[in-house]
């Protein structure tokens, strides 16, 4: 069994297997549907190089999962380190529209209506004595 056909799962997600994994299956993905992503890295080491994809923005940063008893993409939407909102997509083609949206200069709000799936992160003021 190969690196990656062990690191995803071939049962979860044979598509990504042969793709050689999340972060260049995204990039076909949004090609294929002319989405702009930008530049999609993933980890250089270990598992994560396949099951993870990151891609950054002037909005901030996207990174995506995968699940690992079912079939789901993981998404947060990161502002200077902090989730700002997240969500889990049964369909790569989501998570590329999601990073699209994104970089294209959606709001949470706008996002978050277009994407049901996903959810603004609530903040709770700290309060100062």
């Amino acid at each position: 069994m190969s690196d990656v056909s062990s690191a995803l799962g071939v049962r979860l997600y044979p598509d990504l297997v042969e793709r050689g994994g999340l972060a260049p299956a995204l990039v076909e993905t949004a090609a294929r549907h002319q989405l702009d992503l930008g530049q999609v890295t993933a980890p250089e080491r270990g598992r994560a190089r396949f099951t993870g994809a990151e891609l950054s923005s002037d909005q901030g940063v996207v990174r995506v999962g995968l699940g690992s008893q079912a079939r789901y993409f993981m998404i947060d939407l990161r502002v200077a380190g902090q989730v700002e909102a997240r969500g889990d997509a049964t369909d790569l083609l989501q998570v590329a529209q999601v990073a699209d949206a994104w970089r294209g200069g959606a709001t949470l709000p706008d996002l978050t209506a277009r994407f049901p799936f996903m959810e603004a992160m609530k903040r709770h003021p700290v309060a100062h004595a």
